[in-house]
């Protein structure tokens, strides 16, 4: 028999308490209620964040502009490697996976896509990103976090959003509920098989209150969430040939999650790697080519399975690179930058609008044309069914004036 007072000290100091595992923030009173009337609850949003600022002008080629070749002498993709879209634009050589999606109509590129007065500092701008902030706005809550806060009791989990990795981002924590991080699915449930963490989690004394009160409720959660995608883990899986490393296993865990049928609606996944300010052709093509093939076997394996056409894939790096190169053989950072989305209900697939203006250049940055906010409203109204009005609507989760561009339903 554990008494109170061990109890205690042992939350005191355990992982869950100091935050070292991820665990889920429970479901608050309040739920709010209406904004989902006309979601489709199979639609799925898998996020993939290219961390470290992707050189988008190197991976979507303007490959018939001599402007480009002139600031890049070294780093140009020649025209002849570049893989043609269109008469002006091609992607980076290593994407080759991709072309048969692009062919299928399963790809769409967004040029240009950016925010006013940009900032250029990879935490301040990835902040910007995951908040969907102005430059000028300081924000504690993620745009996928305060999505979650709209869901009513009957809708919500702790694990609605996956994070797949083992720390969570900015993106998925909300006011009142956050997503779930978890690395490793079978590490998360060996660690809850501890027999102490189970007899903490399910005490079932209801006189705690405050802080100890929220702890207990978050063990439970988190245990409850860990047997429910332990299960769900061992319905699928998958054996199609993911490149080796995280970013691999990561993208066949979320494949396998969703093809079994899984009730997480949102999916984030990090690659890491793009600050690429010295030796960059090399390093760039390793990441770009580790990138395509990892999401052309992911989109495979759902297509095999019949999930495709209600998963959407959104790929962004928090700025881009200076159209020049730097003299050590790399870029800096930059501004604008391209998204990809893939997947099922593209309504404009192919290239969606035109490229960088390389003769129209603010202090030698691309300029942007598209807001980022536009993106999103765009994945959260006409993918993800989300009102546009109302107090947890996407004009209260990224402000008023981003409409939706149109590209998905």
């Amino acid at each position: 028999m554990i008494d109170h007072n061990s109890r205690r000290d042992f939350l005191k100091h355990s992982l869950f308490a100091t935050g070292s595992l991820m665990v889920p923030a429970f479901l608050q009173a309040g739920a709010k209620q209406g904004i989902f009337q006309n979601a489709n609850k199979q639609r799925k949003l898998v996020v993939i964040q290219l961390s470290g600022g992707n050189d988008g002008l190197n991976t979507v080629v303007p490959f018939t502009n001599d402007l480009y070749y002139k600031a890049r002498p070294v780093l140009g993709i020649k025209p002849s490697a570049v893989i043609k879209l269109t008469g002006e634009l091609g992607l980076h050589p290593s994407l080759q996976p991709l072309r048969q999606w692009f062919d299928n109509g399963q790809v769409t590129v967004i040029n240009n896509v950016g925010y006013p007065n940009p900032d250029r500092s990879h935490f301040r701008s990835m902040d910007i990103w995951q908040s969907a902030s102005g430059a000028d706005e300081f924000l504690s809550t993620g745009w996928l976090g305060r999505y979650l806060d709209g869901f009513d009791v009957n809708q919500f989990t702790p694990h609605t959003a996956l994070e797949m990795d083992d720390t969570m981002s900015l993106a998925l924590k909300g006011e009142t509920r956050n997503g779930y991080a978890v690395g490793n699915i079978n590490q998360l449930k060996r660690t809850t098989s501890n027999r102490l963490l189970k007899s903490i989690a399910f005490h079932h004394n209801h006189s705690h209150e405050g802080n100890t009160a929220y702890l207990y409720k978050t063990l439970s959660d988190t245990f409850e969430s860990a047997d429910y995608l332990h299960d769900q883990s061992k319905i699928y899986k998958s054996n199609a040939g993911y490149p080796a490393g995280n970013f691999g296993k990561r993208l066949k865990q979320t494949a396998e999650l969703l093809s079994s049928g899984s009730n997480t609606s949102v999916y984030y996944i990090t690659l890491g790697g793009f600050d690429t300010h010295a030796n960059q052709k090399n390093q760039h093509a390793r990441l770009l080519k580790q990138y395509a093939e990892g999401l052309s076997v992911f989109l495979k394996d759902l297509k095999h399975n019949g999930v495709l056409d209600d998963t959407l894939v959104m790929t962004f790096s928090e700025f881009g690179r200076r159209v020049k190169q730097n003299a050590s053989g790399g870029t800096d950072h930059g501004t604008a930058n391209v998204v990809f989305l893939a997947g099922g209900g593209l309504l404009k697939p192919g290239v969606f609008n035109d490229g960088p203006d390389l003769s129209n250049l603010e202090k030698g940055d691309l300029i942007y044309t598209v807001d980022f906010r536009q993106v999103y409203a765009s994945l959260l109204s006409e993918w993800m069914g989300m009102a546009i009005d109302g107090g947890t609507g996407v004009n209260s989760i990224l402000g008023k004036g981003f409409n939706g561009l149109g590209i998905v339903g």
